[in-house]
């Protein structure tokens, strides 16, 4: 006798409307608003995962770690600054603001930065007493809020950074919920307490490159020529935005990839505006090259970087520096799964926990909180982040010896090649076991 159940199909999850989209469509339709967070972008995208070094052997010798040195200083900023920016590490901390994080944060970046020869940045907002005491090398910079702006502090810092676009959000502006708006912070940004603030997402004096040249020129004259001018832009259209930068007078561009992190904006920016880091280098080092001032006009890059391998490989692309925002969050504790019980009780997870826009930080970062602040150490947390910065130099001078360069900036394209046929057209560098990549010169495709 046959069975009369028929057999039963497995159930398969749909692949467009998975269950985290579910979720979204479900969350929307119940608030009537669209999903505010930070951390960056969650997608896969070609990263420097994609691409691997091709270490020395006959045709090239490697350097002896122990016996042949592997330089890793950077001069940023030599263009026109009288003062340029010396590091001896071309690793810098990027832009996270007072108010954003907490002053034993800022604090702890200043000291890790320091402790390791690098510069740290203001981010929105102004300069703390507390990050400007600790950095060595301090760059301000110089939004289109103005939030905490005075000639003052931009005569204290060693260089200005003018903010024109981010990774995460190139085209918008940032938030910071009225939660995070404590009496300092209002003080210093001229904002009520407690009210809900969002960033302009362009500058209120200028709407074009003839204009951001005339901004330059007075920063110059504010500060009497002594500090490097930056210019950061998001990664949407680099070739054209950096050659602007450039001829606006910038001494150095800050190219801030999609995977840059930020404390809080609409997850559709986060996850579809912008170009993936990987694929904002090639097309910026061409600008400069094509204007004749690639190494004169220094690049920093930025926007997932982690490892001293991604620091590498950034250089060997034609970076001069790169700088690290979210590593430096973590390095110094956030999500840290020590406080694991703190993150479930928010319904979240350590790793996972991106809402810092609401302050409630348990590693007492991402908060204004006095008594969730308290838990981190500043000193501690910068011994940290000493440390994390000098292991990711020591993996970059390993890789740069076993490619036999003695410098860092001796890295070139020919030491990469890539996993992927999007990483190869990215980086343009050949995919593994060719001597080809797609929109290669001549090759016929």
């Amino acid at each position: 006798m046959t069975d009369p159940t028929p057999p039963r199909t497995v159930p398969r999850m749909s692949a467009t409307f998975t269950p985290e989209i579910n979720a979204e469509i479900r969350r929307a339709a119940a608030t009537g608003i669209y999903d505010i967070r930070g951390g960056g972008a969650k997608r896969r995208v070609p990263h420097f995962d994609d691409l691997l070094f091709l270490g020395a052997s006959v045709s090239r010798y490697p350097l002896e770690g122990y016996r042949e040195r592997c330089d890793t200083n950077v001069t940023l900023g030599t263009r026109f600054a009288k003062n340029p920016v010396e590091l001896d590490i071309p690793i810098t901390i990027a832009g996270m603001s007072f108010g954003a994080l907490s002053a034993q944060a800022k604090e702890a970046l200043g000291r890790g930065a320091s402790g390791a020869g690098t510069s740290t940045t203001t981010g929105d907002g102004g300069m703390t007493q507390e990050e400007r005491v600790h950095s060595s090398k301090l760059v301000y910079q110089y939004l289109p809020s103005r939030y905490g702006m005075n000639p003052d502090d931009l005569r204290r810092a060693d260089a200005i950074e003018v903010v024109v676009g981010q990774g995460a959000k190139p085209g918008g502006g940032g938030m910071l919920l009225g939660q995070k708006i404590s009496d300092r912070v209002a003080e210093m940004r001229t904002l009520p307490k407690g009210i809900d603030q969002r960033s302009a997402c362009r500058h209120p004096d200028w709407t074009g490159p003839d204009d951001l040249e005339i901004k330059i020129m007075e920063l110059r004259e504010i500060t009497g020529w002594r500090v490097p001018i930056y210019v950061k832009i998001g990664g949407t259209r680099p070739y054209y935005d950096v050659a602007l930068a450039v001829k606006a007078g910038a001494d150095v561009v800050v190219l801030d990839g999609m995977q840059g992190g930020t404390a809080a904006t609409q997850d559709v920016f986060i996850e579809h505006v912008g170009l993936p880091t990987l694929a904002c280098i090639r097309p910026a080092v061409r600008a400069l090259q094509d204007l004749g001032l690639h190494r004169e006009v220094q690049l920093v890059v930025s926007g997932g970087i982690r490892t001293g391998a991604d620091v590498a490989k950034a250089l060997a692309l034609g970076a001069d520096a790169v700088s690290i925002g979210t590593a430096a969050m973590i390095a110094i504790g956030d999500n840290d799964p020590k406080y694991e019980a703190d993150y479930q009780a928010l319904g979240s997870t350590a790793g996972a926990y991106d809402d810092w826009h609401e302050g409630r930080d348990p590693a007492g970062i991402t908060t204004q909180d006095p008594d969730l602040a308290a838990r981190l150490d500043p000193v501690e947390a910068g011994r940290r982040l000493r440390n994390y910065l000098k292991v990711m130099t020591l993996e970059a001078q390993t890789i740069s010896r076993a490619c036999g360069h003695n410098h860092l900036h001796n890295l070139e394209p020919e030491d990469l090649c890539a996993l992927t046929m999007e990483a190869a057209a990215m980086a343009q560098v050949p995919l593994a076991g060719t001597d080809w990549f797609p929109g290669k010169p001549g090759a016929g495709f």
